[in-house]
């Protein structure tokens, strides 16, 4: 049954690896913090005289440069001045040159939001009449491709290392001072805290790349990295280096010199080792505080703390958690994690559990605002995953804690009679004596006389054999090492033998196993929800979106130019949307036809077919269907739309986002 138990972790790891990556794709470059709310010229309008500036307004305030927002023409120049200013809140604007000719022109912008994360987008407005342009807005969105994968995973692990740093030290501290000795337990930390700071130092140079380019070759640029030095996040990481330094010095003495202690030293110095490690650990977790979420929108004098402490119990439970599993699976025999120490340990993790209950809904009520954001937000559907892997960990803990009570239950001389099996084993280990017998097999007697002979074949040569026993020799030191090989595989499978003797035992671990499995997705999740715009901040988006979509809805320009916006939910994936179709001059005979299509956050969004059917029910004429070319990134245009008479026209717009999923949208408007 023990040997059962490999495969089977195989198989569980596999398959949360590969949950992992699905999470860690799901996030996405589109994963913006900062919305698009507003913009003048707005998406889409006809201008009668070229405009002197464009601005764009945003949810939240973000970080520009020279290129952030560009303003192109038909032909792909840029018109536009310079850098941006910030002109009045999260309203940012960038001159235009004078004397702009006519025609259809292409803003593309690109900032980082005040929560660290890239924004990118683009939309066009036309002068005088709209025309084609050559100007490709399509390409990979900022955050995207490698660059943007390695910095997801490196997020990823640095979530992770913090949290088996933090919560291995931590379980170590307060359940089990005697792990400080078990060299499994040593690695677990100490891996922690190398892949910490290994994936700090790798979001430091990948930091560039993200927010700028994209591109690989630009990693090691020394001028961006000075650039990212200048900005809140750089300084994060930065003060997340100088802190892992301190961590370094507090792993030392742990698990070095406070083995070396008598218990009154070991007391005063566990009292001490406590205090600096929570302010390592918190200041760490400051270090994420600082520069995401928490560090912008609502409340952020509350929210910074609280989301020190929501990480704090999070690395103390799972950290723990991932601790007491080594412990469980790769303590020696003579070395058992006690019965004792699992019980404090699930007191500790009640308490964590209890905090990240108290964090959590704070925090989901600050980054969603209402309840419909559960299920109309990205962000809200994560949210409801985390909430049901908690639920679901908390269930198997309870499991686990059914464990620990049969496990206190057998008595501590029973758990005393397994250290003395094993510290019996170790002692009599040269003899190989099995456990529950009490005499050595014949195959570790010969073992023993095979390497007493190869000691004195040593000694021999050792006194001046002759060349000519020089191969006798060979063959001797190479049975020893045979025997030696045979004597370790064979103490091995006797400490599991050990480890497998408490059916009790047995069961935790399996119970343990289960729930690190469970904490490995809820990992994923949370790094997903660390790059995923805000439900509260989606839906002021949409708002703003909305607002401005009523108050042009139906209303023509100077040039006559009438603008319908519909929403759209064609179901499935990026099902959602809204659909603008832009009629001009608007009244019977010829027409000018745009339709743009754009995701709910106002970016540009490409559908494979948009077809547009116009109907005068009340003349029973049409549908008259349009079959409008694609121009660029959610644009598309009809010329010479015939319109043969006046009046409440139906416009119908059919918008297939997939090979399955279509819906056709339709609102009546007066022509003529």
């Amino acid at each position: 049954m023990t040997q059962a138990i490999a495969p089977r972790a195989r198989t569980l790891v596999l398959l949360f690896l590969a949950a992992v990556a699905a999470l860690l794709v799901g996030a996405g470059p589109a994963a913006a913090h900062a919305a698009l709310t507003g913009s003048d010229p707005a998406q889409g309008t006809v201008v009668d005289t070229a405009p002197t500036q464009v601005s764009l307004t945003f949810s939240e305030k973000v970080a520009t440069t020279d290129g952030s927002l560009r303003v192109l023409d038909p032909k792909g120049k840029r018109v536009d001045t310079g850098k941006p200013a910030n002109v009045s809140g999260t309203t940012y604007a960038v001159q235009l040159h004078a004397g702009l000719p006519d025609g259809t022109y292409t803003v593309t912008y690109q900032v980082v939001s005040e929560d660290s994360h890239p924004v990118s987008g683009a939309y066009t407005f036309s002068i005088g009449a709209p025309s084609r342009t050559s100007v490709p807005v399509s390409g990979q969105e900022v955050g995207g491709g490698v660059v943007g994968g390695l910095y997801g995973f490196g997020r990823y692990l640095s979530y992770a290392g913090y949290i088996v740093l933090v919560g291995g030290a931590a379980f170590v501290l307060a359940c089990w001072p005697r792990g400080t000795s078990v060299r499994a337990v040593q690695r677990l930390v100490v891996s922690g805290w190398l892949a910490l700071t290994a994936a700090t130092l790798s979001l430091l140079l990948l930091r560039g790349s993200y927010t700028g380019s994209g591109k690989v070759a630009d990693i090691f640029d020394l001028d961006l990295l000075g650039d990212v030095l200048q900005t809140k996040t750089g300084a994060a990481l930065v003060s997340r280096l100088l802190l892992l330094a301190a961590a370094a010095l507090f792993i030392a003495v742990l698990f070095g010199a406070y083995d070396k202690r008598d218990d009154e030293e070991k007391r005063d110095l566990t009292f001490g080792l406590a205090i600096g490690g929570a302010v390592v650990a918190a200041g760490l977790a400051a270090s994420w505080a600082m520069a995401e979420h928490a560090s912008t929108g609502l409340q952020p004098g509350i929210a910074m703390p609280v989301d020190v402490l929501h990480l704090f119990a999070v690395a103390t439970w799972l950290g723990g958690l991932a601790t007491l599993l080594v412990a469980l699976y790769r303590a020696p025999a003579d070395q058992p994690v006690e019965a004792s120490a699992v019980r404090r340990f699930s007191t500790v993790a009640f308490g964590s559990v209890v905090t990240l209950v108290a964090t959590g809904t704070y925090q989901s009520w600050r980054q969603l605002g209402s309840w419909s954001a559960f299920t109309d937000t990205r962000y809200g559907q994560l949210l409801l995953v985390k909430i049901g892997l908690v639920a679901l960990l908390v269930g198997v803990a309870s499991i686990s804690r059914r464990w620990t009570g049969r496990l206190a239950g057998t008595g501590a001389p029973g758990a005393r009679a397994t250290v003395a099996a094993g510290v019996g084993a170790g002692v009599g280990g040269g003899g190989g004596k099995d456990p529950g017998t009490g005499t050595g097999t014949k195959q570790s007697k010969k073992q023993d006389a095979g390497k007493q002979g190869a000691a004195r074949a040593g000694a021999g040569r050792g006194s001046g054999e002759e060349p000519g026993d020089a191969a006798t020799g060979a063959v001797g030191t190479e049975r020893a090492a045979q025997l030696a090989r045979q004597r370790a595989a064979e103490d091995t499978a006797r400490q599991k033998r050990l480890r497998d003797a408490d059916p009790h035992r047995f069961g935790l671990r399996r119970s343990v196993l289960a729930e690190a499995g469970v904490a490995v997705v809820l990992l994923a999740v949370t790094t997903a929800l660390t790059s995923t715009e805000p439900g509260r901040t989606e839906q002021d988006a949409k708002a703003a979106t909305a607002a401005s979509s009523s108050s042009s809805s139906g209303t023509g320009s100077s040039s006559g130019a009438l603008t319908l916006d519909m929403p759209f939910d064609a179901g499935g994936t990026n099902g959602k949307g809204v659909v603008s179709v832009d009629l001009d001059p608007a009244r019977a005979g010829g027409n000018e036809m745009h339709v743009y299509v754009t995701r709910p956050n106002g970016r540009a969004f490409d559908v494979p077919e948009v077809k547009v059917a116009l109907t005068l029910e009340s003349k029973s004429i049409g549908p008259l269907p349009v079959a409008p070319d694609h121009i660029t990134t959610g644009h598309w245009s009809a010329s010479g739309v015939q319109i043969p008479m006046a009046g409440e026209w139906k416009i119908a717009v059919t918008v297939r986002t997939s090979d399955i999923d279509q819906v056709t949208v339709s609102k009546n408007a007066q022509i003529g």
